[in-house]
């Protein structure tokens, strides 16, 4: 089958086609040419479909639809429809009583038997007499509007308001005494309760909407994407909710041939003898083809062969995965070396220097489950401890289960109880994962939050340098003897560049330095702490008493960030024509400053070079 659907193509726009679309189109042309099968006939109306219509989408959970030949052709969904009313009575009534209703097992029967259960019970909601149960469910609840509310659902899986064709509606009541036989028979065993034939409408009229290969598509993506239509970005239905309905699905949602579904495809699908095929594989795609012609198990021919192709090409065998726990954690270091943006004077950077094993850091990627965040959790509670402050970062997290949240929050409330305080960040405002991950961990576990980590990392050496006897305020000083900038400068001439310089004051929040700007001064800092940043916001660096900043104009023509006044800010300003007299009038001194300069420059490469080595090390 590979060697017939990746031919080389002579067309230079079929050849440049994205892999995926190329493939479909491949599949699409080798299929289409499959007459064998037949038209449904129990249901007059349907007899009427094109045999030639061929229609193949692929969603992605990022929004993306490919579609191929008669994607948009509109046919009614059917069966298919089963899927979404079971995902929607579940969401309605609640599990207890869908499933005091209806079974979860394979019936290894015809869709539309009459048998039940042994205790008089549907086997599954994907075969009629399970689907009947669901849209009585729902009629419990809704009464009269109960296919409206199933019509809008629909609709929000589809992501646009789907039509209904009235002309299957009529012939499938006209025509459903089989259906009318099985309803009547869970009527009398309280399955259905009040209005039989009102129930019975409601499940005629769902199987009558009217839908394309495109709409299942990403009807399918919303299941693989935990329930969030990729498209509108609209919650449709909950993630526990989804994981119940694919189960039946993965089961029960090919007929009788659903055994043989999972052992060739493997991706939870459901079928419909309009001639609907929608697939979803969790968190990757949603797949709905559209091929009238069906096989004696009421499946689309065409339909199954593109599916068991894909899967087969592409090995999307839910089965077949393959992961390594421990890829999940990117990093884990303490801070030697690898401090915060924050530059500290020496008495503090000692401190952190002596203290550096009390942080420890741990960048995570990828999403993460119960077993990743069981091996960060023996990762972190079978290794003795040596750290009190410990930050986790998961700002390359993408999502995160339940039962991941449930087993770091209990070990993390284990670490408070040994005295660990635990650093959160990577997450913006609206995320509720640190509530819910303190929630599990007790509300006296001790637990910080912040957005970025360079600020988790600066609050965490504030906590060190605090318990070991740091932050000792500078004594303000004119004469620039603390500058590291001026170090090993006669004090005589520091003398005189104080002279020389401008006493200058800003208020918190005002900008000192423009980015852009001519750069015509450096700036000594005397009391205040002032911000380095890129006009997109992010923060170089942090600058404290006695440190320097604007210094890169002895370099450079031009500013290259902001600094902005973190709090009242007194500095003194000495214009870069003054040194530049100082290489003329006093060469020695001259070459004294831009020793010190290089040096400062070669420690900021030495911590980045550090940061560099530690992420390649992962």
């Amino acid at each position: 089958m590979d060697k017939i659907l990746f031919q080389n193509s002579d067309s230079i726009g079929y050849a440049t086609l994205p892999p995926l679309q190329r493939f479909l189109e491949q599949c699409h042309e080798t299929f289409a040419g499959d007459i064998s099968g037949q038209v449904a006939d129990y249901i007059p109306e349907l007899k009427k479909a094109n045999p030639a219509h061929f229609g193949i989408s692929v969603a992605t959970i990022d929004g993306y639809v490919y579609d191929v030949g008669d994607s948009a052709v509109p046919f009614t969904i059917q069966s298919v429809s089963k899927a979404f009313v079971f995902a929607l009575a579940l969401e309605m009534v609640g599990e207890q009583r869908v499933e005091a209703a209806i079974g979860v097992e394979p019936s290894g029967d015809a869709f539309n038997s009459i048998r039940l259960t042994s205790d008089n019970r549907p086997f599954n909601p994907m075969v009629n007499a399970g689907a009947i149960a669901c849209s009585g469910l729902v009629f419990d609840v809704e009464g009269a509007s109960a296919f409206e509310h199933i019509h809008d659902k629909l609709s929000q899986f589809a992501g646009r308001k789907l039509e209904i064709d009235d002309a299957v509606h009529t012939s499938e009541r006209v025509t459903g005494d089989r259906n009318r036989a099985i309803a009547w028979m869970l009527r009398n065993h309280s399955v259905l309760r009040g209005d039989v034939d009102a129930v019975l409408d409601t499940y005629f009229r769902q199987c009558a909407i009217l839908v394309t290969s495109h709409d299942l598509a990403i009807m399918a993506a919303t299941l693989a994407n935990r329930g969030i239509n990729p498209v509108t970005g609209i919650r449709v239905i909950t993630p526990h909710v989804v994981a119940k309905t694919l189960s039946v699905m993965t089961s029960s949602g090919m007929y009788d041939y659903a055994g043989e579904w999972i052992y060739r495809v493997g991706i939870p699908a459901k079928s419909g003898v309009g001639g609907g095929i929608m697939a979803a594989l969790p968190s990757q795609i949603g797949l709905g083809t559209f091929s009238p012609c069906l096989d004696s198990h009421g499946n689309s021919v065409r339909g199954l062969k593109v599916c068991e192709a894909l899967s087969s090409r592409f090995d999307l065998h839910m089965m077949n995965r393959s992961a390594d726990v421990r890829t999940c954690v990117m990093a884990d270091y303490d801070i030697s070396g690898i401090t915060s943006r924050r530059n500290r004077p020496p008495q503090e950077q000692q401190i952190l220097e002596e203290r550096r094993n009390d942080i420890r850091v741990l960048e995570l990627v990828g999403a993460l489950n119960f077993a990743t965040i069981d091996y960060i959790t023996r990762r972190l509670s079978n290794e003795p401890p040596r750290a009190s402050l410990l930050i986790i970062d998961f700002r390359r997290v993408p999502d995160i289960t339940e039962a991941g949240l449930r087993l770091l929050g209990v070990n993390l409330g284990i670490l408070s109880n040994t005295g660990v305080t635990t650093v959160l960040t990577g997450f913006d405002d609206q995320s509720a994962v640190p509530d819910a991950v303190r929630a599990h961990a007790g509300e006296h576990t001790r637990l910080r939050r912040f957005s970025l980590l360079d600020d988790g990392i600066e609050w965490a050496e504030d906590q060190v340098i605090y318990r070991y006897g740091g932050f000792i305020t500078p004594k303000e000083t004119a004469h620039l003897s603390e500058q590291a900038l001026l170090a090993d400068l006669p004090p005589a001439q520091i003398e005189a560049l104080a002279k020389l310089s401008t006493p200058r004051s800003f208020d918190t929040g005002q900008r000192i330095i423009k980015s852009g700007e001519k750069a015509t001064s450096v700036f000594f800092l005397q009391s205040g702490m002032v911000s380095v940043k890129l006009r997109s916001g992010v923060r170089l660096a942090s600058l404290g008493p006695g440190m320097a900043f604007g210094e890169m104009a002895i370099l450079e023509g031009e500013r290259t960030a902001d600094v902005w006044a973190d709090t009242p800010v007194t500095c003194l300003e000495l214009p870069i024509e003054t040194l530049s007299d100082y290489r003329t009038l006093y060469p020695e001194i001259s070459l004294q400053i831009m020793r010190n300069l290089s040096a400062l420059l070669a420690r900021r490469l030495v911590l980045a070079n550090a940061k560099v080595d530690l992420l390649s090390a992962y």
